[in-house]
């Protein structure tokens, strides 16, 4: 079994503007609600190929997922896959495409994919996982949009 799911959110910047933040690791924790802690490794700029760490909090189980850029087509389109195998996911990927809605405006459309382990309990931990992962990413995004707001250029 897979899981999918696709959260769309408007921002108030252009989708360069928004690109640029959400890729910015330096700035991450200034805006994402899911995150204790962002980077990359050895500091570089994401690229394809370039990996990135990044642990939820721990309120909200505190998990790291090590992700590798897949694509990165500034400012449309940025996605990643796992890197080994944390705690109850066989796969995990997700991409971030950037829409033009005007010169201001913007819409994300984050999608997401995964596969839980084992296989046996799948069933049982996917819609679980499908929910949450649901539920964090359109509080993120929305928290994205906020901090957009009160911080345009």
């Amino acid at each position: 079994m897979t899981a999918h799911a696709v959260v769309r959110q408007v921002v108030p910047v252009g989708r360069e503007q928004a690109f640029d933040l959400i890729h910015d690791y330096h700035r991450r924790l200034t805006w994402d609600t899911l995150l204790r802690s962002a980077y990359t490794v050895d500091d570089a700029a994401p690229a394809t190929g370039v990996e990135a760490v990044c642990s939820a909090r721990w309120g909200l189980g505190g998990l790291s997922f090590r992700t590798r850029y897949v694509t990165f087509r500034r400012p449309e389109l940025a996605a990643v896959v796992l890197v080994g195998r944390p705690p109850f996911f066989d796969r995990w990927a997700a991409s971030i495409r950037h829409v033009a809605r005007g010169e201001r405006t913007s819409e994300l459309v984050y999608t997401l994919t995964f596969t839980c382990r084992p296989a046996w309990l799948a069933r049982l931990i996917e819609p679980i996982a499908l929910r949450a992962f649901r539920f964090e990413t359109s509080r993120r995004l929305k928290a994205l949009a906020a901090h957009l707001a009160r911080h345009q250029r």
